[in-house]
C-alpha cells in the first residue's frame, strides 16, 4: 500500500501537467539548455529566454497559481535547466555527469545555503513599480481638499526640496509623524460612459513632523518633484501585496488605456499605464492583458475598409482600485497610446 501511495504522489505532477498539455507554452527556436541567474533577472525575463509566452511562467515551472504563496525562491548564481521532454524549467546543476542523459540532473550532497528574500529574483522589474505601491494614487473626489496643507516654507521660500523645512496646518498626532506629499492630478473619465472613475494624486515626496501645533513644523525628507505651497499631506497607506503571479483573467475583460503615467501621450516597455477597469469589473493583481491598437481605415477602389485591431504587446496588472487599475507594459513592438485596448489574451 505504501508503495502504491508513493507511486501516486510521484505521478500526480506528471498527470496534472498532461491534463494541461493542450495549453503548453511554445518553446523558442533558440531556447538554451540552461541559464545562470544573475542579479537583475526577473522570472518573466528568464522564462522569456526559453518560451514565447513568458507570462505563463507558473505553468512553465510546473506550478499552479493557486498553490504558489511566495514566488521568491530563485537567487543569483543558481542554474535554470530546461526539461525539453516536459516543456518545463527547474533549478538544477549546470551539467550532467558523463554517461548520464542530458535531461537528467544528478544530485549530490551539499551544504544548504541560506538566502534573504531581498536577494530573490522578482517576478517583474520591481524598481519600475515600487513608487506606486505605497501611495494612494487614485482618490475620491475632494479627498485632498480637506487634507493637511503646506502653508509656508522656511525663509519665505515658495518651492521646497529635500531637507527643507515646511509648515502645515491640519496635522494630527494620531496619524503619526510620517506623511506623504501630494498634488491633485488629472481626473480619470471613462472614454465610453463618461463616468468619473477617480482622481489621480501625484506623489511628490515624504515629510516628517518635528513639532505638532496649530501650524506644525516638518522637514521634507524626500522630494521626487518640486513641492509647492498648497500641496497636500496624506498619511501613508498600508503595504500593498507584492505577490505577483501572472495569469490570464478567468473571464473576458476588455479595458482601455486612459492614461500613460508621467503625463505623456505614448509609452513603451516598462511604462506604467492606467486602465478604465478595476475590481468591480473583475480585474485582479497579476492579470496579464493583451494590448491592441485600433485598426486603421484603408481605402481601395473608392471603398473604405476598417482593418482588424492589431495586437502588439502585453501588460501586467500590479495594482487595482475599484474603478481603475495600473499595469506595467511588459512587451510591446509599438508605442502604447491613449485609448488602446487591453483585453484577456
Amino acid at each position: 500500500m505504501r508503495k502504491i501511495i508513493s507511486l501516486i504522489c510521484f505521478l500526480l505532477p506528471t498527470l496534472a501537467f498532461a491534463a494541461q498539455s493542450d495549453t503548453r507554452p511554445e518553446l523558442r527556436s533558440d531556447a538554451p539548455d540552461q541559464h545562470i541567474v544573475v542579479k537583475g533577472d526577473t522570472l518573466w525575463d528568464i522564462s522569456g529566454k526559453f518560451f514565447k509566452d513568458p507570462w505563463k511562467w507558473p505553468y512553465i515551472w510546473g506550478m499552479n497559481k493557486d498553490t504558489i504563496k511566495d514566488p521568491h525562491w530563485i537567487y543569483p548564481g543558481e542554474v535554470i535547466v530546461l526539461d525539453r521532454a516536459t516543456g518545463t524549467l527547474r533549478v538544477g546543476d549546470s551539467a550532467a555527469s558523463p554517461g548520464v542523459p542530458s535531461n537528467v540532473v544528478k544530485l549530490s550532497p551539499r551544504m544548504r545555503e541560506g538566502h534573504s528574500t531581498h536577494d530573490a529574483i522578482p517576478v517583474i522589474p520591481s524598481k519600475d513599480i515600487e513608487p506606486f505601491l505605497s501611495q494612494p494614487l487614485v482618490i475620491e473626489k475632494d479627498a485632498l481638499a480637506g487634507a493637511p496643507t503646506l502653508v509656508a516654507f522656511h525663509e519665505g521660500r515658495v518651492i521646497a526640496g529635500t531637507d527643507d523645512i515646511g509648515y502645515a496646518n491640519g496635522l494630527t498626532e494620531d496619524k503619526g509623524g510620517k506623511w506623504q506629499v501630494f498634488h491633485p492630478g488629472k481626473t480619470f473619465t471613462d472614454p465610453d460612459s463618461k463616468e468619473v472613475l477617480g482622481y489621480e494624486a501625484i506623489y511628490l515626496g515624504d515629510a516628517t513632523v518635528n513639532e505638532f501645533a496649530d501650524v506644525s513644523t516638518l522637514i521634507i525628507t524626500k522630494a521626487n518633484q518640486e513641492i509647492n505651497l498648497g500641496d497636500r499631506l496624506v498619511a501613508p497607506s498600508g503595504t500593498v501585496s507584492s505577490d505577483y503571479l501572472p495569469h490570464a483573467p478567468e473571464s473576458e475583460i476588455s479595458a482601455k488605456v486612459i492614461s500613460v503615467y508621467g503625463g505623456v501621450s505614448q509609452g513603451g516597455r516598462n511604462t506604467v499605464i492606467t486602465l478604465n477597469k478595476g475590481t468591480r469589473n473583475g480585474v485582479q493583481v497579476g492579470h496579464v492583458l493583451a494590448l491592441y491598437s485600433k485598426g486603421n481605415v484603408a481605402k481601395h477602389e473608392g471603398k473604405s475598409y476598417t482593418l482588424p485591431d492589431e495586437r502588439y504587446g502585453l501588460a501586467f496588472v500590479f495594482r487595482v482600485f475599484d474603478k481603475v487599475s495600473y499595469a506595467l507594459v511588459m512587451q510591446t513592438r509599438l508605442p502604447v497610446q491613449i485609448l488602446d485596448r487591453a483585453q484577456t489574451p
